[in-house]
């Protein structure tokens, strides 16, 4: 069994079936990529996966426990972060201040300071912050203002927000979009840099099958709704009714 499970969902909207019966096993550990075209399903899965949609049928389970009905911050506290296909940073605050919010909040799902911090709590809190700017490679940064960040820079000030709160699982939906080359190579560093360190889960949304193939241990193909494929990258690759309906002639 895997640290996450979903067994049986299915989701409509309306008319529309946008999720069919779909069974997911992710091994802890793991960075497993979910690909296939518009309107596979992709993104409904994903937001079944952080309880923010309700699915028809099914369940989904991380470390044991359901995740669906669940408020935001009960997600935070499961230890499941998300990093958005558009980055979600305060942009009227520098770079050290975006990642002392998620260190100072209460995960009540309120972004407030505490109360009664002690001043040796505070230059505890700002210790980490800063060493997780070095490991994000961002401290010579850390005094800009964030709304003035390339996208690239965005994305590691967002997944330094969410490192920050050790998670246990972190989903990504295409966190490479819209990036030039050179931005997407840096993420994609940054991305096994985590792997490599940390003991985290990873599941990535991603169109990029660069990103895909330099990153992923195992790969669902989703279409029309439900699992078409799940394997390794090189089967995957290999696989001529991948190949033919999903990745073209794209190569990692």
């Amino acid at each position: 069994m895997g640290i996450l499970e979903v067994k049986d969902v299915s989701k409509r909207f309306g008319g529309l079936r946008a999720l069919s019966d779909v069974n997911l096993s992710i091994a802890e550990g793991a960075l497993h990529a979910i690909i296939g075209p518009n309107g596979a399903g992709k993104s409904t899965l994903l937001n079944v996966l952080v309880g923010k949609l309700l699915p028809d049928t099914g369940s989904v389970t991380f470390a044991g426990q359901s995740v669906l009905g669940r408020q935001p911050h009960q997600i935070n506290q499961m230890g499941i972060a998300r990093v958005f296909q558009t980055p979600e940073i305060f942009g009227a605050l520098t770079v050290l201040e975006n990642v002392l919010i998620p260190c100072f909040a209460k995960r009540d799902g309120a972004y407030r300071l505490h109360a009664l911090e002690a001043v040796r709590d505070e230059t505890a809190i700002n210790a980490q912050a800063e060493a997780m700017l070095v490991d994000v490679n961002m401290q010579d940064k850390r005094h800009m203002l964030a709304g003035s960040l390339s996208r690239g820079d965005k994305r590691r000030l967002e997944m330094a927000m969410c490192l920050v709160q050790e998670p246990r699982l972190l989903l990504l939906d295409e966190p490479t979009a819209g990036m030039a080359r050179a931005d997407t190579n840096n993420t994609i560093d940054l991305l096994k840099q985590i792997k490599a360190t940390r003991p985290v889960t990873m599941v990535i949304i991603e169109h990029d099958m660069h990103v895909v193939f330099s990153l992923a241990e195992r790969i669902t193909v989703m279409a029309q709704g439900t699992p078409l494929v799940e394997d390794i990258p090189a089967r995957i690759k290999g696989n001529p009714k991948v190949q033919e309906a999903y990745l073209g002639t794209a190569h990692a």
